[in-house]
């Protein structure tokens, strides 16, 4: 299958960027979001990436508005109906997830490929019985989509062939290299990896070893990664990374993932990150 549709479910910064990469290779695509302002608010943020991007020399004005133009949005589920492939990326919460892959199944072509950007939940947790499950699986892109070249495809228990090809070229026609995962996991591969570093960071701290600051730098300058693990939480949001803990401490009851109290009290605060202005650092 040569993928020329897709249709992204959820506009927030993921949804919306998927979009724009997409389109800006060529496809057409149906940006979903049941939040008219939230559709505008993707838009702004497209517009105004890509426009710095042609400021900067690195893409033409022409080739911006005619990306853009190729993204329809709508608040109407029903349009992705006739989209080759359907990438789920609403909020990282499980009931949210399941109600739009239930519509899906109802809504989408028998032929059409369902993948969720989620990097928590294999895609076999995301339904309970669809008609076609040999054509889902995880496709995870990472933030900020227009930037980051990886895309991590997972298998799910029944995951065809033809399906992965299918995605792996998709990743090929957008400029994305796709990494396969064979099996199943909570995490996939990458997420996994930087949730070890995290977990060994806060306790590192919780237990009063050494300061955020100080773990965070040596870890720039002994394993010279461009971030510290604090930074990086800070950057993709500590709610984000308690959600993570509290899964997997669930799933595993595992002490080692139960969130440090370090965490808890920061995100029952409201300091999140970046995105609130204060997490480990204030912004």
């Amino acid at each position: 299958m040569e993928i020329k549709r897709i249709g992204v479910v959820g506009a927030g910064t993921m949804g919306a960027q998927i979009a724009a990469q997409s389109a800006l290779h060529g496809l057409d695509v149906v940006l979903v979001d049941s939040d008219e302002g939230q559709l505008a608010e993707a838009e702004r943020s497209n517009r105004r990436l890509l426009e710095r991007r042609a400021d900067k020399g690195t893409m033409t004005k022409e080739e911006v508005v005619s990306g853009l133009g190729r993204i329809r949005a709508s608040r109407d589920l029903e349009e992705i109906a006739t989209c080759q492939l359907v990438i789920e990326a609403v909020f990282e919460d499980m009931a949210v997830k399941r109600a739009v892959f239930a519509e899906l199944a109802e809504i989408c072509a028998p032929d059409a490929i369902l993948a969720t950007n989620s990097s928590t939940f294999p895609i076999s947790r995301l339904y309970d019985d669809l008609p076609y499950p040999d054509r889902a699986c995880n496709l995870h892109f990472f933030h900020p989509v227009l930037a980051m070249r990886l895309v991590e495809i997972m298998r799910g228990p029944e995951t065809s062939d033809e399906t992965v090809a299918a995605l792996i070229a998709f990743a090929d026609r957008i400029e994305r290299e796709a990494v396969l995962i064979e099996r199943e996991i909570s995490g996939l591969i990458v997420n996994r990896i930087l949730a070890a570093i995290k977990r060994e960071a806060l306790w590192l701290a919780s237990e009063g070893y050494a300061e955020p600051e100080d773990i965070d730098r040596a870890v720039k300058m002994g394993l010279n990664h461009p971030m510290g693990p604090f930074e990086l939480t800070d950057f993709s949001g500590l709610d984000v990374f308690y959600r993570i803990m509290r899964q997997r401490y669930e799933e595993s009851g595992d002490e080692a993932w139960k969130p440090p109290r370090l965490l808890e009290k920061k995100v029952q605060a409201g300091e999140l990150g970046r995105k609130t202005g204060k997490g480990f650092y204030s912004y």
